[in-house]
């Protein structure tokens, strides 16, 4: 395994780290880093502004507004928004309902639901109900009937 990056992948690298000292707010990054609560008000903040960069949605394909990035892009992205305490996005609306919306969706949901995950403009939510558990997952239980 080769972990040298290309010249191109450290251009990439300064990109990424230039943004990050430009655009990640400061009380956030500080909240991100301490491992503090994180507001929903500060959470689509830095969406909105990945958003606004093109670069909310890492994994989506380009044709419904993803990166296009290498998996080594993906990484250096990833890393260095750890490192600068960039907070990762709202898992369910960009990495949960989208992928399954632009995989399954008809045509009509893609245009109704993808631009509002992708610009953070909607709140999704994921819900768990289990007979006899609720919302507690700990609390399912699986029985077996020899018949």
């Amino acid at each position: 395994m080769n972990l040298n990056l290309t010249a191109e992948e450290k251009g990439f690298q300064q990109e990424v780290l230039q943004f990050l000292q430009q655009k990640l707010p400061k009380e956030i990054a500080r909240k991100t880093k301490k491992a503090l609560h994180l507001s929903k008000e500060e959470l689509i903040e830095w969406q909105k502004i990945l958003y606004k960069q093109g670069w909310a949605a890492t994994n989506w394909p380009v044709k419904h507004g993803g990166t296009g990035w290498t998996p080594t892009q993906k990484y250096i992205f990833a890393n260095e928004c750890a490192k600068a305490g960039g907070p990762d996005v709202i898992p369910f609306g960009l990495k949960m309902v989208a992928p399954i919306i632009y995989t399954f969706g008809s045509e009509e949901q893609k245009q109704r639901f993808l631009p509002d995950i992708l610009a953070s403009n909607v709140w999704w939510c994921q819900g768990y109900s289990e007979t006899g558990a609720g919302s507690d997952l700990a609390g399912v239980r699986t029985t077996a009937v020899r018949d």
